[in-house]
């Protein structure tokens, strides 16, 4: 199986160590954000949701438009537009970009911020309406007749989608660490993301999340996230690391946030307890920035030069984990850097090990 990597981009440059600066909606800065992946040969690109930040159907939309090969992936939350709409507006956004979309189908791991947008539902029902709302979206897309739907969060009569997907198919990407989670991605997810956990637990995660989507008689990939810190020696990854902790702690301080906030969500709390196990684990994995934020995002780190770190993505790619999102605490410098050695670096040797196992095989990585 061939290796995809994913980047991320936001509307406005920021970071764990950079406060916000320009304009809320930057669109110089989206394009060549955008840009720079593309040239950098990743296959993706995330753009995250946020109950107060820019909509980023837009944010996709103008990165879209500045660039021409490179894939999107927009996370999307249920609860705030009808199923049926919501597949529409993805329809064409998936058009707009010909064909180059994917979703990424987020519940919801904070009443807080659920709430700003005035979602009251309680976490333990927000995967239950995940669920239904997934089964409307592909009804939607790949219904050929109106339908009828009648669930418990959503009701639509002759429901119809005449716009479908670009290439007939909108893969569907899904994260958490629940067991609810777990349970309606092995039904409803194409590829299944995960954190950057230590590779005990992500090899734990990946075979539950299969024994799950075996009871569908189905088949998931699966994505997992990291930080990579890159240096010419590893004294010096190391030492870039540690002025990275630094400097977050420094813009939390000013920001007046806590460094340990009680996390909501399972997912978070999994790097706590990775946090706990120390700042080093299997060698490159850094917890230094997920202790310092609660493990409320996907903070945990690769430590190394180029060569140490692909080493350390091939580990996790031997778990049956093909697709890697990673992003930097310098965003748009970091994409760049990791375009000239890291993903070069570790799509050839994941060709290496393909042409071996399959002589015949014509790599595709």
């Amino acid at each position: 199986m061939s290796v995809q990597f994913i980047g991320m981009i936001g509307h406005r440059l920021a970071s764990e160590i950079i406060p916000a600066t320009g304009p809320i909606f930057d669109k110089k800065y989206i394009a060549d954000f955008a840009k720079a992946h593309e040239d950098a040969g990743f296959d993706r690109i995330l753009v995250a949701y946020a109950s107060d930040q820019p909509d980023a159907f837009l944010v996709t939309a103008h990165a879209g438009a500045n660039t021409s090969r490179i894939h999107f992936l927009l996370a999307h939350r249920p609860g705030f537009v009808a199923p049926t709409l919501a597949a529409r507006k993805l329809a064409t956004l998936d058009h707009l970009l010909d064909g180059r979309l994917a979703v990424h189908i987020i519940s919801g791991g904070s009443d807080a911020e659920q709430r700003r947008d005035g979602d009251f539902v309680p976490k333990s029902g927000r995967y239950a309406r995940t669920d239904e709302y997934i089964d409307v979206l592909k009804n939607a897309w790949y219904s050929a007749k109106g339908f009828d739907h009648q669930g418990e969060f959503y009701q639509a009569e002759n429901a119809f989608s005449a716009i479908k997907p670009f290439n007939h198919h909108l893969p569907v990407f899904f994260g958490g660490s629940s067991e609810d989670a777990i349970r309606v991605a092995g039904k409803q997810a194409d590829v299944f993301a995960l954190w950057g956990e230590p590779l005990a637990s992500a090899a734990e995660t990946v075979q539950a999340v299969k024994a799950s989507a075996a009871q569908h008689q189905r088949e998931i990939e699966f994505s997992i996230s990291f930080r990579p810190i890159l240096g010419r020696t590893e004294e010096e990854a190391w030492a870039k690391a540690e002025v990275i902790r630094e400097k977050a702690a420094a813009l939390i301080a000013r920001n007046g946030q806590s460094q340990a906030a009680k996390p909501q969500s399972v997912g978070a709390e999994r790097l706590l307890n990775a946090v706990a196990q120390g700042d080093r684990l299997d060698e490159r994995l850094w917890t230094g920035i997920a202790g310092l934020i609660g493990g409320g995002s996907n903070s945990t780190a690769l430590v190394g030069t180029p060569e140490q770190v692909s080493d350390a993505l091939l580990k996790y790619y031997d778990l049956g984990i093909h697709t890697f999102l990673i992003r930097g605490f310098d965003p748009l410098n970091d994409a760049v850097e990791y375009g000239k050695e890291l993903i070069p670096l570790t799509r050839k040797k994941i060709a290496a090990r393909l042409a071996q196992k399959h002589p015949q095989h014509e790599s595709t990585v």
